[in-house]
């Protein structure tokens, strides 16, 4: 039973952070934001941006609730940072400004926006310290890496299928595609922070 029950912990763990983390709706803001770069660079700031994701996400399973019980920060207040940070990234793929994030060398775009808090969200997050608490057993707890990586290669293999788009689409395909993620990451951002404000408000 505790075979079944770690395989079908697994599984939920699988399907939760896949379906937060949503990959093929990441896709969109990932090529508004690498539409300047060139195939090779796309490819490897996919697996930069999975990579730095799936190090956030096993930084706070391991260590969130202590980090953030010591700097005394809600998940609430998290929230919200992450927020404003991708009103911020949505403003400037809107208004054509998005290669300012090119501007200090490709790593920064895998490391933000795109590896947290676009991919490590803070639903991610969350959710992920949640199935922490919930692991009884090792075989639950291997589940649970299995389930996390799984997803991260999944993120990175989508990211990475997703940059043939561009080669179809042209100049202005990229510009649409650029301005419609805005548009997405936009509706994100102001999502994640009314639900911050609402929980702040009802405290």
């Amino acid at each position: 039973m505790k075979d079944i029950s770690a395989v079908t912990f697994a599984v939920q763990s699988f399907v939760t952070l896949f379906v937060i983390m949503d990959p093929p709706g990441a896709t969109p803001i990932f090529l508004g934001l690498v539409a300047d770069k060139s195939p090779r660079v796309r490819r490897i700031l996919a697996i930069q941006a999975a990579a730095v994701s799936l190090l956030v996400i096993s930084i706070f399973a391991l260590f969130g609730r202590a980090i953030l019980n010591y700097l005394n920060i809600s998940m609430e207040a998290l929230q919200a940072a992450g927020a404003l940070l991708l009103l911020l990234v949505a403003l400037e793929l809107l208004t054509g400004n998005s290669k300012k994030h090119g501007d200090d060398g490709d790593s920064n775009i895998a490391l933000v926006p795109l590896g947290t808090p676009i991919l490590a969200g803070p639903g991610a997050i969350v959710a992920t310290m949640i199935f922490v608490q919930q692991v009884d057993t090792t075989s639950m707890a291997l589940g649970l890496v299995a389930a996390v990586i799984a997803v991260h290669v999944a993120i990175a293999a989508a990211l990475m299928a997703s940059t043939t788009i561009l080669n179809v689409i042209k100049e202005s395909g990229v510009t649409l595609v650029a301005r419609i993620a805005g548009l997405l990451l936009a509706a994100i951002a102001v999502q994640m922070l009314v639900d911050a404000i609402r929980v702040f408000v009802a405290a």
